[in-house]
């Protein structure tokens, strides 16, 4: 089992910044990924890390916004929020998997945490 905590949500100006972190334990796992739903939205993939070798990914549309890091000691993963627009408010869910594949289904979620952006 995985054990996912999210933390570092909550209300930011538009153009402000946040930075969730994700504490993981439980067994290791090799990749973590960060999603996030807006209401009435389908759940949306942001990016993902790979534990052992630190590549990230991010999509399009957080590209050169958000970036993903971690820290081994910690066993935490970070997900950096820049330059936030309205349209990234959301539930921000940290996931796991124990494949190296950015894609596809995750095996574990935390319980996600909320940022509000006001215009």
């Amino acid at each position: 089992q995985v054990q996912l905590v999210e933390s570092g949500g909550g209300l930011v100006q538009a153009g402000g910044s946040l930075r969730l972190s994700c504490a993981a334990s439980g067994r290791s796992v090799n990749t973590l990924g960060w999603f996030r739903q807006a209401p009435g939205k389908e759940r949306e993939f942001v990016g993902a890390i790979n534990w052992s070798g630190g590549n990230t990914y991010v999509t399009n549309s957080v590209k050169g916004r958000f970036t993903i890091s971690r820290d081994g000691a910690k066993n935490t993963v970070y997900l950096q929020m820049n330059d936030l627009e309205p349209d990234d408010a959301a539930i921000y869910y940290c996931a796991a998997k124990y494949g190296y594949y950015w894609f596809g289904s995750y095996d574990y979620w935390g319980q996600g945490t909320q940022v509000t952006v006001s215009s």
